[in-house]
């Protein structure tokens, strides 16, 4: 197959010819306290716990820990610390929604479980809708975090300490299950993956537990942390419910008693309001384009008073989905939120040829749809190519520009658009980005 011929192209003029027809449609520390000691911090945050029923709360933690085993200057770091391995790859970090998983309490000999439970935490996370179809618009990177102890602190039992690299611990705030980290240790690992848009900690343990950080601001730019025991085979529902927040920007649909009544204004989340069916369905507000449909995680859509920590004045969409519980699925707004998520940080059109390429009609184009279903669209100079509909492989001899072009010396502009109708998403607002085009300039 020719390789393209790489020329100095007008990439501005591509950019905005396309702009426009896209408009247009890681020595060990010295002995520590107990785990249910907090370390002093002058940072601080607020995370969720998950009990073994499934239910959820919140409370707030310190930033560091008091289990962190720290490197020891002048002494070489463990071997394989810090080694990258992907375990998907599926193209570009700049195209892809790219999650980090690092493991702590895994020694150097200990590194190949880390992988493999990585490997199944993923697995469990990609069982849930919408994640099981849009798997392919995901990069997960595993991040070797070499401890020297095996294990993590408070497991089994609240007087065991282990020094691991990233400080994981049960009994967090005195909360048995509340499996903390070290916030700093988790940035100085994230950093070696190619990138960061989720963070996913697996500790060296089968105790049930885990952690949702997402109020953090990392110099990194990912949108939070979760912590999981990566020999539970249930916990990866604590990953699925705490990337609702990050990447949905959803609410917790659980409430408080006593918490009273909420007398605020109507929240920013797409999945609590203050408004019932009718004046919900009145304004054609946040999930009125759902209302009276069956949802996945059961039921009807509709408004259900309980949501946002509070017991009365804020409703949610449905009686009990995942930002309620664990072992539950999104709702209907609940996915819808993050399938935008999803295409906040990836694409639905890729391609192997960069677009400041300039092809001729010896040549060859392909591009790639990572979600099945995506429509595909091809366009020349701004006029549509029917023919071509559908087609991700492209012999460019083939394409056939108009007879009647007045200036048939000039490059030509050739642009693909894909789009992913899934009617998951419903809000016109949110299909903006299920839109990408991609454009090169040819000479035919």
């Amino acid at each position: 197959m020719p390789t393209p011929r790489a020329r100095t192209a007008a990439p501005l003029l591509a950019s905005a010819l396309a702009a426009a027809l896209l408009g247009a449609t890681p020595a060990l520390a010295a002995p520590a306290a107990p785990p249910a000691a907090n370390p002093p911090t002058a940072t601080r945050h607020q995370v969720e716990a998950f009990t073994e029923d499934g239910t959820i709360s919140r409370t707030t933690v310190p930033g560091a820990s008091p289990f962190t085993a720290p490197p020891a200057p002048g002494i070489a770091p463990l071997k394989g610390d810090g080694d990258v391995t992907a375990l998907v790859r599926n193209g570009a970090p700049a195209d892809k929604l790219d999650v980090v998983v690092i493991g702590d309490g895994y020694t150097a000999e200990e590194q190949d479980r880390f992988r493999a439970d990585a490997a199944e935490k993923w697995r469990e996370i990609t069982a849930v809708e919408p994640y099981a179809t849009y798997r392919g618009l995901f990069n997960v990177w595993a991040v070797s975090a070499v401890s020297p102890e095996s294990g993590v602190s408070g497991d089994p039992d609240q007087g065991t300490v282990r020094h691991t690299a990233l400080g994981a611990y049960f009994w967090c705030d005195g909360v048995e299950r509340l499996l903390c980290v070290d916030d700093k240790a988790v940035d100085r690992y994230a950093a070696k993956a190619p990138q960061a848009d989720l963070v996913l900690v697996v500790a060296n343990s089968a105790k049930y537990g885990g952690a949702g950080y997402n109020d953090l601001t990392s110099p990194l730019g990912y949108e939070g942390i979760a912590t999981v025991a990566g020999g539970n085979a249930r916990s990866g529902q604590i990953a699925v419910h705490e990337t609702g927040h990050s990447l949905g920007k959803l609410a917790d649909e659980y409430a408080y008693d006593g918490q009273g009544t909420y007398q605020g204004a109507e929240p920013a989340e797409a999945n609590i309001s203050t408004l019932t069916a009718d004046r919900m369905r009145e304004q054609g507000t946040k999930w009125s384009r759902w209302l009276g449909r069956t949802s996945p995680d059961g039921g009807t859509v509709g408004t259900y008073e309980g949501g946002g920590y509070y017991p009365a004045g804020l409703y949610r969409p449905t009686e009990n989905s995942i930002m309620r519980s664990l072992g539950r699925e999104f709702n209907l707004p609940g996915r819808e939120a993050m399938i935008a998520g999803f295409y906040r940080h990836a694409t639905p059109l890729t391609s192997a040829t960069p677009t400041d390429t300039w092809l001729t009609a010896a040549d060859h184009l392909s591009v790639d749809l990572p979600v099945t279903g995506t429509r595909l669209r091809w366009y020349l100079d701004g006029r549509e190519l029917t023919e071509l509909r559908g087609r991700t492989a492209l012999d460019l001899a083939a394409v056939r520009p108009s007879a009647h072009r007045p200036f048939p010396r000039l490059p030509y502009l050739l642009t693909a658009v894909a789009t992913d109708p899934t009617p998951a998403v419903a809000d016109p607002d949110l299909r903006e980005n299920l839109t990408a085009g991609l454009s090169w300039l040819v000479t035919l």
